[in-house]
């Protein structure tokens, strides 16, 4: 299915894997809308695609309905919906030191977030178009500190086989990462990023950690493939296989 031509919003894409699958549009022809909350890493994000035309920037905060109603009002129709956004800070605790602020946040992002673009974006989706969230491995192999976060990746991944049925023809489906390197692991392993990420490397099939670009390759394929929904894509280089 050609998706050159078309339009798509990337909740997420001023980073790590959202910022690779906005370049990846912008390199197929698509119209791109970057979203998120940070006004100076969604300029950055610009300035590193290269400010083209077709290139627009939206301040939103997905756990706001009154902020996404007012987006989806303002960018009008759209082909392609896709979030990678997750506030994770402070969630990857032991139960005795857990912070339920901090578990609430990824409840709103992660699972709220979605639900709600999902509400206001869809009426504003071609019959053809596609909505894409991302879960991640945490779900299928759960560690100490964890908790929070599996349990909300599978609720998203539940909810995505939910709003395959309710939105059809309308395709929803959920990519599952792996360790990917992004900032996101300075928040998980602080100093020991880089000899945590190597220490996975080395017990993975594939012999390596996730980059950005794996994960939106896996985003592009579910876009641009008109006979795939309700699915979980697993990019995680085998990471459930040890």
């Amino acid at each position: 299915m050609s998706i050159s031509n078309q339009k798509i919003l990337i909740v997420g894409g001023g980073s790590g894997m959202g910022l690779a699958l906005a370049r990846r549009c912008l390199e197929a022809g698509i119209e791109v809308i970057i979203a998120g909350r940070g006004e100076d890493r969604l300029q950055q994000a610009r300035e590193a695609l290269g400010n083209p035309a077709d290139l627009d920037v939206a301040i939103v905060d997905v756990t706001r309905e009154d902020q996404v109603a007012a987006l989806f009002a303002r960018i009008g129709g759209l082909n392609h919906i896709v979030s990678t956004a997750a506030d994770i800070e402070g969630a990857y605790q032991l139960l005795p030191e857990l912070d339920l602020k901090a578990a609430q946040k990824v409840v709103e992002s992660k699972l709220y977030g979605p639900l709600l673009l999902a509400k206001h974006g869809a009426p504003r989706l071609a019959a053809t178009g596609s909505m894409t969230f991302v879960s991640g491995i945490a779900a299928y192999r759960p560690a100490a500190r964890g908790s929070v976060v599996a349990s909300v990746n599978a609720a998203l991944e539940g909810l995505v086989r939910a709003l395959a049925v309710e939105l059809a023809p309308i395709r929803v489906n959920a990519v599952s990462p792996g360790w990917v390197d992004t900032t996101i692991w300075a928040q998980v392993a602080g100093d020991r990023k880089d000899e945590t990420l190597a220490a996975m490397a080395g017990r993975l099939p594939v012999g390596r950690i996730g980059q950005p670009d794996d994960i939106a390759d896996a985003i592009a394929f579910l876009i641009s493939n008109g006979f795939t929904t309700g699915t979980t894509l697993h990019v995680e280089g085998g990471h459930r296989l040890i």
